[in-house]
């Protein structure tokens, strides 16, 4: 009888419930991660208020919120290559959660910053570990519609946290930071304990050699699918340890320097406009385009983004996809910059919105293809910190030349976007399609 791949066991499996169920627990995190990035624009007025201090000096809790996601996503990323996927998942959201939670009790700013940075460390680890973790449970055939759905849930965090900025700011006045603090850990916390369902990545599990591990899960994604269990031989791989160095050796350095790169400029671009952008809208905007209304439509036009990329990665392909997102990004960041009209200004916002977001799910969607299953953690891992180093250079970098007018903070940006664009066409590997454990380092 002969062998079969893990990839290939799982397309025979096909998707079901036991996936749907996967996406939620991975997508619950998600949001609540992305409440936890974000909140820091929408809390700053109040944070600012409540302590005594200027905005730009509230936003530097987002920055040390970032220097501890670089520290996480480095160093978590990495140890889920070594001692597996489920391990970190569990650890780094019990961080988000308990440390998440306490930043809402702050008695002064400084305990705050340390409290921010302890959350930005989990955060940081789940991020990129999610995506290594979800991609190696998928067939290869669904497996980039479904990285990009899992990447929408962020949209519903920035929904959600949108909403609840508004809400808190009706009613908790100074206090309004402290609730949203609140609400982004509690679907953490939730998530911790539906973490605990999760199996191990098949594939992490077959390159360390525990075959009868590896079949326990298959089967166990066969019976939540309701599918007959793969009665074949498993093809096992020599079981070995990848190193962080080889990301930047042999057949990889190319394709690693240039998704990282894209990665950093992306990010930048991204922080760059949306730590900014709320305070901005909420406290002068552009004529009717202002408020916590606003912000809630911003982040609505954010799903439409997520379900063409979605569409475009299963057909056109990874690459292709993040180049066009690429391009519209920095189209909508240049027709704002032109923009006279509130009726305009407003449009641009949207289409940046929507270009944005897009771009990041089909960036999250490529890179775990473009590593073998010994780097694919580290690989995102380095991914992510690279950009949470955007997140932290965006603020500062801003802060620097706002003065300028916010106008030339964008058109700097959009320049950054189009770099990102060609750094992703200098990658000629495209992997719609491509077995996970075919992908080499050549």
């Amino acid at each position: 009888m002969p062998a079969v791949t893990i990839d290939d066991a799982l397309g025979r499996i096909g998707i079901g419930p036991f996936h749907y169920r996967l996406l939620a627990i991975f997508g619950l995190v998600w949001a609540a991660d992305a409440m936890q990035v974000l909140a820091i624009g929408f809390a700053a007025p109040s944070l600012a208020a409540s302590f005594g201090l200027t905005i730009p000096e509230a936003i530097q809790a987002g920055t040390t919120f970032f220097l501890g996601m670089l520290l996480g996503a480095w160093g978590f990323g990495r140890l889920a290559d070594r001692i597996g996927r489920r391990r970190v998942l569990i650890a780094t959201v019990l961080i988000d959660a308990i440390l998440g939670l306490a930043s809402a009790f702050s008695t002064s700013f400084p305990l705050l910053l340390a409290l921010r940075f302890l959350t930005g460390v989990g955060v940081g680890g789940t991020l990129p570990v999610d995506y290594a973790m979800m991609a190696e449970f998928l067939p290869p055939a669904r497996r980039g519609r479904w990285l990009v759905a899992l990447e929408g849930f962020w949209a519903v965090g920035t929904i959600v946290v949108a909403l609840a900025a508004w809400a808190a700011s009706q009613w908790a006045g100074q206090d309004a930071w402290r609730w949203l603090f609140v609400l982004t850990a509690l679907p953490a916390m939730a998530g911790f304990w539906l973490r605990l369902w999760l199996p191990e990545s098949p594939h992490y599990l077959v390159r360390r050699g525990r075959v009868e591990e590896v079949r326990d899960v298959l089967d166990r994604i066969a019976r939540g699918n309701g599918k007959p269990p793969v009665h074949e031989p498993l093809a096992a791989p020599v079981a070995r340890r990848g190193r962080m160095q080889e990301l930047l050796a042999g057949g990889l350095r190319r394709r690693s320097l240039l998704i990282l790169a894209a990665w950093l400029l992306v990010s930048t671009a991204y922080y760059g406009v949306f730590i900014w952008l709320p305070g901005r809208l909420v406290t002068e905007g552009y004529g009717f385009v202002r408020g916590y209304g606003f912000l809630v439509l911003l982040a609505v036009a954010q799903v439409p983004g997520y379900l063409l990329a979605a569409i475009g990665v299963e057909t056109i392909g990874r690459r292709r996809t993040l180049i066009a997102f690429l391009c519209a990004s920095a189209a909508g960041c240049f027709l704002f910059v032109v923009a006279r009209e509130p009726l305009l200004i407003g449009a641009a916002l949207l289409a940046m919105s929507f270009a944005l977001l897009g771009t990041w799910g089909a960036l999250y969607a490529y890179t775990p293809e473009l590593y073998p299953t010994e780097l694919r953690a580290t690989g995102m891992g380095v991914a992510g910190a690279m950009a949470r180093l955007g997140g932290l250079l965006a603020p500062s970098a801003v802060a620097l030349i706002i003065g300028l007018g916010f106008g030339t903070v964008i058109a700097l940006l959009a320049v950054l976007l189009v770099l990102a664009a060609f750094a992703v066409g200098g990658i000629e590997m495209e992997t719609k399609g491509q077995p996970l454990d075919q992908i080499a380092r050549a």
